[in-house]
């Protein structure tokens, strides 16, 4: 079977990527390893600078004026009149973007898998049934996250890579929290995130904190906010912020596979969905204007620098949390200037 366009992984950078393909004539397959579409390790958040006035008023479980955030001394909250973040579920927000994708004329191939792959065809790996097909293409996509198997294929390197653990407990709250404690998250953060019926309990660590070691100090932390994390599951992703191009000849890296993810906070769903839609402009037209692409670029990179800068001494990155969280407190700087939406 032939297709114009064929990408792997159907996340929100790979369905978006595929709808606006689709809605403009090219014909599109999207493979997916996982049985179902949607859940991943996340806490869930977008942003207003982002996406959140984009999605689905029915998608969004609760929406946060004002952000918590704590460093070892100080803590703020820091307000607008719009919500700056807001929560949805992935589960949910996946099933919404491949109906709209099915709409678009998509063909979706959930439970398969890439066995062999050459820079025109693949042949596919069908679960359970163990079948085996062959497809052709004019382009491939690589939306497959951080363990991209087509970043592989090309021989490109991941060195740059965070980790996220995710607990997600069965209640909710009212606050968004955000905590900036070197003690137990290094250069990274801790977060409290309400949902609709349940709370994202997590932290993320850009720098190498083995992962079990880093569950450790999420769930000391978490025992001082109120939270015994011990008697519930926890899940745990890696985050690839080593972005090292996106086109290469007829295959392009999108999201995570492609390193967009930021180094900062992790934040990956927003980058996702505008490097799959501006690569998907740039097939359809050479010459389409790709200026949200080029700022995701520029946002990746200096947060990149960051992360690299704070990386070098806990006693540094303590002080800078701390230069940073009074900036924010004397709106010195805009919370938006730490998102990687425009």
């Amino acid at each position: 079977m032939h297709y114009d366009v064929v990408i792997v992984g159907a996340g929100p950078g790979g369905l978006a990527c595929a709808t606006r393909l689709s809605q403009n004539g090219a014909s599109t397959l999207v493979i997916e390893r996982k049985p179902h579409i949607g859940p991943k390790v996340c806490a869930g958040g977008i942003t207003w600078s982002g996406l959140l006035k984009t999605v689905p008023e029915q998608l969004i479980e609760k929406a946060f004026p004002c952000q918590h955030v704590w460093s070892r001394l100080q803590n703020i909250c820091v307000s607008s009149e719009t919500p700056i973040i807001a929560t949805v579920d992935r589960k949910n927000l996946g099933r919404y973007m491949a109906d709209a994708a099915k709409a678009a004329g998509v063909k979706i191939h959930t439970s398969t898998s890439l066995r062999h792959l050459t820079d025109s065809g693949a042949e596919l790996f069908h679960h359970p049934s163990s079948e085996r097909s062959i497809v052709s293409f004019d382009y491939l996509i690589g939306a497959d996250g951080s363990t991209s198997s087509v970043r592989r294929h090309l021989g490109i390197p991941t060195n740059k890579v965070g980790i996220g653990i995710n607990y997600q407990l069965p209640c909710t709250g009212s606050k968004m929290e955000w905590h900036l404690n070197n003690r137990y998250f290094g250069n990274g953060y801790g977060w409290i995130f309400p949902h609709k019926e349940s709370t994202s309990i997590g932290a993320y660590s850009p720098t190498a904190i083995a992962a079990l070691h880093l569950k450790k100090r999420l769930c000391q932390w978490s025992l001082g906010r109120g939270y015994d994390l011990s008697q519930h599951p926890c899940k745990a992703g890696y985050i690839n912020y080593d972005y090292r191009g996106h086109h290469f000849n007829r295959t392009f890296l999108i999201g995570d596979a492609g390193g967009f993810a930021s180094a900062l906070t992790g934040e990956g769903i927003y980058p996702a969905i505008i490097t799959g839609e501006s690569v998907a402009s740039k097939i359809i037209d050479p010459n389409s204007d790709l200026s949200d692409l080029d700022e995701v670029i520029r946002r990746q990179r200096k947060f990149a620098g960051m992360v690299s800068l704070t990386s070098k001494s806990g006693i540094l990155s303590a002080i800078l949390a701390e230069v940073g969280v009074f900036a924010l407190r004397n709106n010195m700087i805009n919370f938006t200037m730490l998102e990687m939406g425009k």
